[in-house]
């Protein structure tokens, strides 16, 4: 990539000057539940390619990325290198701006490198869940037209390789790149990561050493057509009306939620930043990897995924002074740290999200941790993801009993069941307007629409203000289940059991549960004349959802408590659900 020049620059110009102090803009206007977020520092409107060029340019040398299980350092200068070295591969394959690329990996160098290569030429980056199935797989693939994917041969008990191989058998006598699959009709081109070997594939060191002088000129030129607006990332979120929608954001919705998201939490250049959050989800790459290069601090990957202790061990050996993680991680690392000391000393700051922070554990990760700024977060996919978060200076309460307060260039208000302001106080739906609002559901304009109403994206989770403009989270309007940071929607595992041949009726939801918030259960009328198992859905689940999905507990039962109009009541099965495990000891 070039030097970053003049006009970039004054573009950029207030990037690293500070965080955005707590303002009377914050606190809630009129008595209302309307917030509005600071408007410093300003947005800036760059591309994902120009964020990282202006890292290169002022920080080249320094240490960009670790992957501690890959032992693989990276200077932003290697990154840079290496980045371009694979969009010229990407370039090769015959891939235009605006295709598709999906990404099925955890956490390894060849993602990030995927995450920014993808961006340099304009190509959409396709997360896929590491813990996606078969159906999933084929679903999301032909959702988006993905025209490559580039995959891990395997991760824990999913078979990558083989799973691509049962979709598309054609692979065993296609030359690699010119796939035509019948269940795939898009996919063109199938990358491995590792050693390849594969047949009718490349191996990512392949497609690295693919391009050449030609599609290294095109890369400069292909920069100049790059719009901040252009549509550069899709995420698969549940829906609770079906199957996975794919929220679709662009370069400013992540580059600027990127750089508030690490404003609140006081990053700098001389910060490590720890990653083992996912890198599909947004708290991985955006708040993570493009927060970190928005500052020009090192990323540090302790592995592919969470692991307490290689985590704590990474933090020490790499004098991490910051670390990301759901509460369940963090109470993990708590167990972990009284058998096994780490000096964590140089541990300072962090960001916890996914689920509410019980006080002791906040305050033992203040204390044991040394994190005493650690931060809470609230968002979705769909606004990139951050709208709330907590200063480095609020009280221990505040950041455990609320989500903080509204970020920069954001507009919030809660509304009843008629769309009206509800009263500081008073519970309602949460609804976000701003920049990190995404473009929509791709190739869907009727959810898209049912989401955005006037700009305003409707959350579907019930919030409270107080006085000062905390915000606080005190339920769902739609039935999601939050399982260990996962957002799980009943209505995706029901549309899957019902494909059950001898299922007539099904209803999934959430009952509390210790170790992981809540967990997933389903009850199910079996047709008549059918004999039906728990077992047996269970059977029929596993190795075609994610097993984060796959109830916990089934109850076959003749009837679903119901409303008058027919609505399925779930707070009642939920209850009865809680009462039948304690009366069988479960």
């Amino acid at each position: 990539m070039s030097i970053l020049n003049e006009s970039l620059a004054s573009r950029i110009t207030g990037w690293n000057t500070g965080t955005d102090a707590p303002t009377a803009a914050t606190a809630p206007e009129g008595g209302k539940s309307y917030v509005r977020g600071a408007t410093t520092p300003p947005l800036t409107y760059v591309t994902i390619p120009q964020l990282l060029r202006d890292a290169v340019s002022r920080f080249g040398p320094r240490e960009a990325a670790v992957f501690s299980q890959q032992n693989i350092r990276m200077s932003y200068y290697d990154l840079d290198r290496a980045v371009d070295e694979l969009a010229s591969g990407l370039l090769a394959l015959g891939l235009e701006k605006g295709d598709r690329v999906g990404i099925w990996s955890p956490n390894r160098y060849e993602w990030v490198l995927t995450q920014f290569a993808t961006a340099r030429v304009g190509l959409i980056l396709v997360n896929i869940n590491p813990a996606y199935r078969l159906s999933e797989l084929e679903y999301a693939l032909n959702k988006v037209g993905c025209k490559a994917l580039i995959t891990a041969s395997a991760f824990k008990s999913s078979d990558y390789v083989g799973m691509i191989h049962t979709l598309a058998p054609e692979l065993d006598t296609c030359a690699p790149g010119r796939l035509q699959a019948a269940k795939l009709p898009h996919l063109r081109s199938v990358v491995v990561l590792g050693d390849g070997g594969v047949a009718g594939t490349y191996s990512f060191d392949q497609l690295c050493q693919l391009g050449g002088p030609a599609q290294q000129l095109r890369l400069d030129e292909i920069d100049k057509t790059l719009s901040p607006d252009d549509a550069i990332n899709i995420q698969f979120t549940s829906g609770t009306t079906g199957l996975p929608k794919g929220a679709t954001l662009s370069h400013y919705n992540i580059v600027n939620n990127a750089r508030f998201v690490t404003d609140r939490i006081e990053l700098t250049e001389d910060d490590r930043l720890a990653i083992p959050v996912p890198l599909y989800h947004c708290f991985g790459m955006v708040m993570g990897v493009l927060g970190a290069v928005s500052k020009g601090a090192a990323m540090v990957f302790p592995g592919e995924s969470f692991d307490a202790a290689q985590t704590l061990d990474v933090l020490a050996s790499e004098r991490c002074t910051a670390v990301y993680g759901v509460p369940t991680m963090f109470v993990a690392m708590l167990q972990d740290l009284d058998h096994t000391p780490r000096d964590l000393s140089n541990l300072r700051t962090g960001i916890m999200a996914g689920a509410p922070c019980p006080v002791d554990v906040m305050e033992q990760v203040n204390t044991r941790m040394h994190m005493h700024q650690v931060t809470i977060c609230y968002g979705m996919t769909e606004t990139a993801p951050v709208s709330f978060q907590s200063f480095v200076s609020d009280p221990t309460d505040k950041r455990c009993e609320t989500v903080g307060r509204v970020h920069p260039h954001l507009e919030v208000k809660i509304v009843d069941d008629t769309g009206q302001i509800v009263p500081v106080g008073a519970r309602g739906e949460l609804c976000t307007r701003g920049y990190s609002v995404m473009k929509g559901y791709w190739d869907d304009t009727d959810k898209t629409t049912d989401s955005i109403r006037d700009g305003w994206m409707h959350t579907g989770d019930l919030a409270v203000f107080d006085a000062d403009g905390f915000c606080s989270i005190v339920g769902r309007v739609k039935d999601m289940i939050i399982r260990g940071g996962e957002n799980i929607y009943p209505r995706e595992i029901e549309e899957y059991l019902f494909r059950h041949p001898k299922i007539s009726e099904v209803q999934v939801f959430g009952i509390p549960d210790d170790k992981f918030g809540e967990e997933v259960c389903a009850w199910a009328i079996a047709k008549p004349g059918c004999e039906l198992t728990g077992d047996e859905l269970r059977d029929f689940c596993q190795g075609q959802i994610a097993h984060f999905k796959v109830p916990r507990h089934f109850r076959i039962v003749t009837e679903i408590p119901m409303t008058i109009t027919g609505k399925p009541q779930k707070f009642v099965m939920r209850d009865q659900m809680i009462e039948m495990l304690k009366q069988d000891g479960g």
